[in-house]
């Protein structure tokens, strides 16, 4: 994997994307991608595209597949990008170190994140369509025409839980619990937002992922907690 590398003043030439086309590539996976977003990026040393002599950025083909990491590693597990960087470096360095939060090699920068209908949905998760129902009844699942690797491990989970006895419709809790915590986020956020500019925007995008990652550090403490009074009373 190509790291971030100083910026270079190259020409133009059609191997090299521009912001436009970057977008054009990404924003159907991540709609949430814009021009402010990719500068932030840059502003925080994750990427480090190219530069013509006029000074207009340009994209490779690695430069590409990292943001796509970067934006995937935000949206799937989460991640800040203080953390994100230090998975980066550690890529850049020649490493294949552990995403944080798991217990495997983080994901490749040539991969791509998988989609599934309906059906292949079920397949990979090894899921009923009954069961789908219920996830979808208890705001578990939101039914959509395609779906993330995220649903099929929801699904997956699920599965096994119905098997200790845990039905989805126990689980409605889970949906008001995370509103309520987004709730929390939102007020954070606002002395930031509230300043309407791009910057301020991306820098509040980034503030939301750090407090939800300090959030799921208290809520694993407290359940590991209560789980200890439970299995050691």
């Amino acid at each position: 994997m190509a790291g971030a590398s100083a910026h270079a003043r190259v020409s133009a030439t059609p191997s090299l994307l521009s912001i436009g086309q970057v977008l054009a590539r990404l924003t159907p996976e991540h709609p949430e991608l814009t021009p402010s977003k990719l500068r932030f990026l840059e502003e925080q040393g994750l990427i480090s595209p190219a530069r013509t002599e006029s000074g207009y950025r340009k994209f490779c083909a690695a430069d590409v597949e990292r943001i796509q990491l970067i934006l995937g590693m935000q949206r799937d597990h989460y991640l800040p990008l203080k953390v994100i960087r230090g998975y980066l470096e550690q890529l850049d360095a020649g490493h294949v170190p552990t995403l944080p939060g798991t217990a495997a090699p983080g994901p490749s920068m040539l991969s791509s994140a998988r989609r599934f209908n309906r059906d292949e949905l079920l397949r990979e998760s090894e899921a009923s369509p009954q069961l789908l129902a219920d996830a979808v009844s208890a705001s578990l699942v939101v039914p959509a025409d395609v779906y993330s690797e995220e649903t099929v491990s929801v699904l997956r989970a699920l599965a096994e839980l119905r098997k200790a006895g845990i039905e989805p419709r126990h689980l409605r809790g889970f949906r008001a619990a995370a509103e309520r915590e987004s709730s929390l986020i939102e007020t954070a956020m606002t002395p930031i937002v509230r300043r309407n500019d791009a910057s301020s925007r991306a820098k509040g995008a980034e503030l939301a992922l750090e407090i939800a990652s300090q959030l799921e550090v208290v809520r694993s403490t407290l359940l590991r907690a209560a789980l200890q009074r439970v299995t050691n009373p």
